[in-house]
C-alpha cells in the first residue's frame, strides 16, 4: 500500500511539475508602466538618423530596453520598455491610432492601471495663435469630423462658417482632459526655452506681412487641438475650429489640428484612463496656405513637399528644430511622472 501511494505521489509530482513550470512562465507580475508615450510617425531608424517623433523619447527612455511584439500592432512596430517607460508608434490617423492605443493597453503583459498617457508628435498650429516651433499643452480635444459639413458654394446663407452642431456625437466629439493635470503640466514647462530659425521668422514674416503675433518668439502654451481625419487647411475651416471649439466649452482656444488626439481620448475615457492624459504637441506649420501654396499646389500628386525639408513651402526649416522643442519639453514631463511629481 505504502508503494503504491509512493507511486501515485510521484505521478503527481511529474505531471505538477511542467503545470507549475508553465504557472511560473506565465504568471509573473505584469510590467508596471509608469508613462507610455505615443508618437504618431517616425522618420527612419528609431535612433541615428534624422529624427522625426519617436527617436529623441526612444533615445532618451527607451533605447537599450526590451521590445515587444503586439497583437493588433502593426506589424513591424515594437512596444519599448526600459525603467518604467514604454513607447509606441501609433501610426497615423484616428483609426490606426486608437486600434494601436487599445492593443496596447489590452497587453496583459503590462500594468497601465497607474500610468500616464502622452501623445506626443507635430501639428499645424492656428494661425494669430500660434507659430511654428510653439509647443502646446492640449486641454481639450475636439472631433473635426463629427456633426455636419457643408461645401460652402453650397451654403444659402452669408456665413464663414460651414459645421453644424449635432449633439447626437457629443460623448465623442469632444472631451475636456483633466484640468488639475494640465494646470501641474504647464506650470511645469512654461518657461523652457524653446528656439526658431531665422528662415522660418522671415517665413512667417513673409506670408503674414509682418503681423506682430507672427514673428514672436516661440513659446510653451495652452490651447486645444483638433482632431481630423483629413488634412485640411484654410479660411473656412479654420472658422469651423473656432466655432466648434466655442460650441464645446473648450478652457482654451483652438491652438492646433492633427489627426489622432481625440480619439485616443475616446479609448482613454472608456477605458477610464483619461484623467491622466497629457498631450504636447509642437507647431511644424500652420491651418492657412502659406508661401503662395493654393490646394491645388500644395495637394498635387506629383508634388513632392515633405514637412521636415529645410525648404518645405508650408514649414521652411522649422521641422527639426520642432522635434528638439517638443522633447525638450516633454521630457520635463516625463521626468516628473518617474520621480512622482505628477
Amino acid at each position: 500500500m505504502k508503494k503504491m501511494l509512493s507511486l501515485l505521489l510521484a505521478l503527481m509530482l511529474i505531471v505538477a511539475a511542467p503545470c507549475a513550470m508553465a504557472d511560473e512562465a506565465t504568471g509573473d507580475s505584469p510590467i508596471e508602466i509608469k508613462a507610455l508615450i505615443l508618437p504618431k510617425f517616425e522618420s527612419g531608424e528609431m535612433t541615428g538618423d534624422f529624427p522625426g517623433e519617436a527617436q529623441y523619447y526612444y533615445d532618451g527612455y527607451c533605447k537599450d530596453g526590451d521590445e515587444y511584439e503586439i497583437v493588433g500592432g502593426f506589424e513591424d512596430n515594437k512596444l519599448y520598455v526600459k525603467d518604467g517607460v514604454a513607447l509606441y508608434v501609433t501610426g497615423m490617423g484616428k483609426v490606426n491610432t486608437a486600434l494601436s492605443l487599445q492593443a496596447v493597453l489590452n497587453d496583459d503583459r503590462f500594468d497601465f492601471s497607474n500610468a500616464y498617457i502622452i501623445s506626443t508628435g507635430c501639428a499645424g498650429s492656428a494661425i494669430e495663435y500660434g507659430v511654428m516651433g510653439d509647443v502646446f499643452v492640449i486641454t481639450a480635444t475636439v472631433d473635426f469630423d463629427l456633426g455636419h459639413h457643408a461645401d460652402p458654394r453650397e451654403m444659402t446663407s452669408e456665413t464663414e462658417t460651414t459645421w453644424f452642431h449635432d449633439a447626437g456625437y457629443d460623448s465623442s466629439s469632444y472631451k475636456i482632459l483633466n484640468q488639475e493635470l494640465c494646470d501641474k503640466v504647464y506650470n511645469l514647462v512654461k518657461d523652457v526655452k524653446i528656439e526658431t530659425t531665422e528662415k522660418t521668422r522671415n517665413f512667417m514674416s513673409a506670408t503674414f506681412d509682418g503681423a506682430e503675433w507672427a514673428v514672436r518668439d516661440p513659446q510653451v502654451l495652452r490651447g486645444t487641438t483638433v482632431t481630423g481625419d483629413n488634412y485640411w487647411k484654410g479660411h473656412y475651416d479654420h472658422e469651423n475650429a473656432l466655432l466648434m471649439t466655442e460650441t464645446y466649452g473648450c478652457p482654451d482656444p483652438y491652438a492646433m489640428t492633427e489627426m489622432e488626439d481625440n480619439a485616443l481620448a475616446v479609448v482613454l475615457d472608456r477605458m477610464g484612463m483619461l484623467d491622466r492624459y497629457i498631450i504636447i504637441r509642437d507647431s511644424v506649420n500652420t491651418d492657412a496656405f502659406m508661401n503662395g501654396a493654393s490646394p491645388e499646389s500644395l495637394w498635387d500628386p506629383d508634388f513632392d513637399d515633405s514637412l521636415a525639408s529645410e525648404s518645405s513651402v508650408e514649414s521652411a526649416d522649422i521641422f527639426a528644430t520642432a522635434m528638439e522643442n517638443n522633447f525638450k519639453v516633454g521630457s520635463v514631463v516625463v521626468d516628473a511622472i518617474l520621480n512622482g511629481e505628477l
